[in-house]
Order: structure tokens, then C-alpha cells, then sequence
């Protein structure tokens, strides 16, 4: 009867004084043929479930598990149900966090997308599938792989739960793209930061998780045209970002656009020379400081302003020297 109300049948066997195994629903040959198979309909009891089978699923890809096609349809009955919107915060926040720091956090939300779970716990994300990108730009068209793509370059970048959260929730903006506008989807980083605010304030996402989420989604595409912006607008980015005081924070920053530019089909192995240009170009201006212009008796506004002046002089030097150094064109 315990092992009855277990969630799987590779969890619903036991083991006697004598070493005999107890198996009575088949769990050593579900075991054996790496299937996820729900044991009962007790496994309905905890809607949460439907987000462990799905963490199991991505934690055991590489050795071949798949769910049992029973189970998941269970899950989708369940998700249809309405009953994981009963779930707390904190449990399925725990979960999400959990199989981020897996190694196939893709499979994650690609099963909770399968069995519609996706819809009730992150319907922003949900809506991704199917909305399509400029071609040129996204050979994969749709946004919902492209953010599952862009996720599977960021485990290979960085074990950082914060970056491969921020990987996911980028393009969160262009599910509310209207339809005449397809497939561009003007001003789509702005539209995304009220969805990621509400979405970490529903499950309280940690506050570092948010807030790199929303700089990559509202500044990764300044990342991306880095040598066609202006040096004063590139200023005004490092000053948005904070690299003065969140060094850490800005190279997490540049590797989830990285993450971005090579979640794409055929783009995996392509060069992000901004992510070097960026970093060189911030770790230059910090050398810019306040001391120079006080030993010339400047004072209050005259030394932010000179400052801002000289880091303007050394970053247009900096990037017309790294552009003909890297023949960028």
C-alpha cells in the first residue's frame, strides 16, 4: 500500500532484511528500459508531480529515459485541470531552479510544454511556441525553440542558474508582438520586463535571478549591434548596467547574449567578438576615475562631467583600434 502511493515505479520498489527486492509494480523492468512510468492514480494526489516526472526526465536524458506515454497523459490531465495553480510559489520555484541547474534543463520545460503544465505555470513562455523571427536572423522561425536553443548554449557557457534563467525569459516580450507586425518584433525588450517582474514576484524568484533577467531581456540586442552604437550610447549602456559596481553581474550579462546570438540554427559555432569588445571596453573605462580630476581641484558635477568626457574620448579610440585590430566590418 506505501509503495503504491509512490509517484514512479523505479520509486515504488523496496528492500528486505535479506536483501530480496519488493517489487510488485514492475519497477526493475520500467528500471531496466529507462521509462518513466507513473505507479497509480494516487499520483494525481500532488499536482507537483507533474514538474518532478518532468525534472527526472531532464535530469536522466543522457542515459536514455523517456515518460511512459500513460503518464503523460495523466500530467496533461492534471495541467488541465487547473490544479497546479494550487501549487505554491516556493515548491514550484524549486523545482524550476532544480532542473536549471541540471544538465538538460531544456527537456525541463520542453515536457511541461508537451503536457500543457507550460500554460498554467508560465504562460508567457507557453505562448513562445509557434510565433515566428525573421528568417535572416532565426533560421529555427520559431521563437519557442529559438528561447530552448538559446537556453542549450547558455548550460554550455556557464552552471550559473541566473544566467540560464535570464537565457529563458529574454524573449518573453514577443509573445505579446502584434500580428500585423510578424515576424519583427518591434520593441520587444521593453514589452518583457513587466511579464518577467510579474513572473518573479508570483513564484519570488530570487531578487539576483531578476535582476539580470531583466537587463539581458531589455539590453541584449544593444549587446548585439555593440559596433554600430554610438560610443555615447554605449556609455549610457555600461552606466544602465552598472559595470562600474557589478562587474560579476555584466560578464553574466554577456554570456547569456552570447547565449542569444548562438541559439540559432547554424549560428552554434559563429564568433560574438561584442562579448570581448564589451568587457574590454568596460574594464578600459573603469581606469577613468575621480582621483585625476581632484588633484586638479575640480569639484562636484565638474568631475562626473569630466570623467564622462575622457571615458568618451578612450572608448572611441578603443573601439575604432578593436574594429580594425578584429577586421570587423
Amino acid at each position: 500500500q506505501d509503495l503504491l502511493r509512490r509517484d514512479l515505479t523505479i520509486n515504488a520498489m523496496a528492500m528486505d532484511s535479506d536483501h530480496n527486492i519488493i517489487d510488485p509494480y514492475n519497477g526493475q523492468s520500467d528500471l531496466n528500459n529507462k521509462i518513466l512510468r507513473h505507479v497509480s492514480d494516487a499520483f494525481s494526489e500532488d499536482p507537483l508531480r507533474v514538474l518532478r516526472v518532468a525534472r527526472f526526465a531532464a535530469r536522466y536524458r543522457h542515459l536514455g529515459f523517456t515518460i511512459a506515454e500513460e503518464t503523460l497523459a495523466l500530467m496533461a490531465k492534471i495541467a488541465d485541470s487547473g490544479e497546479l495553480l494550487a501549487l505554491t510559489p516556493e515548491r514550484i520555484w524549486q523545482e524550476m531552479e532544480r532542473s536549471l541547474a541540471d544538465a538538460n534543463p531544456t527537456v525541463f520545460f520542453q515536457v511541461l510544454y508537451q503536457c500543457q503544465a507550460l500554460k498554467s505555470l508560465w504562460p508567457d513562455l507557453h505562448n513562445l511556441w509557434g510565433i515566428p523571427n525573421p528568417e535572416r536572423w532565426h533560421p529555427e522561425i520559431c521563437t519557442g525553440i529559438h528561447t530552448m536553443m538559446v537556453l542549450k548554449q547558455a548550460v554550455l557557457l556557464s552552471p550559473k542558474t541566473t544566467i540560464r534563467f535570464a537565457s529563458v525569459c529574454h524573449d518573453l516580450g514577443k509573445s505579446l508582438t502584434k500580428d500585423d507586425t510578424l515576424p519583427s518584433h518591434p520593441g520587444h525588450e521593453t514589452a518583457g520586463l513587466p511579464l518577467i517582474e510579474e513572473l518573479c514576484q508570483r513564484l519570488r524568484v530570487p531578487t539576483a535571478h531578476k535582476s539580470l533577467a531583466l537587463k539581458v531581456c531589455q539590453f541584449h540586442l544593444h549587446a548585439h549591434k555593440a559596433f554600430e552604437l554610438k560610443p555615447s550610447t554605449i556609455l549610457k549602456l555600461f552606466n544602465q548596467l552598472d559595470v562600474w559596481r557589478k562587474a560579476e553581474e555584466f560578464e553574466d550579462f554577456l554570456l547569456c547574449c552570447q547565449a542569444d546570438f548562438t541559439g540559432r540554427l547554424g549560428f552554434e559555432k559563429r564568433e560574438y567578438p561584442q562579448k570581448e569588445f564589451l568587457y574590454q571596453a568596460s574594464e578600459l573605462l573603469k581606469q577613468v576615475t575621480a582621483k585625476r580630476y581632484v588633484e586638479q581641484g575640480l569639484k562636484g558635477v565638474a568631475i562626473k562631467e569630466a570623467i564622462a568626457q575622457q571615458r568618451l574620448i578612450e572608448l572611441k579610440n578603443f573601439k575604432q583600434g578593436f574594429i580594425e585590430h578584429n577586421s570587423i566590418s
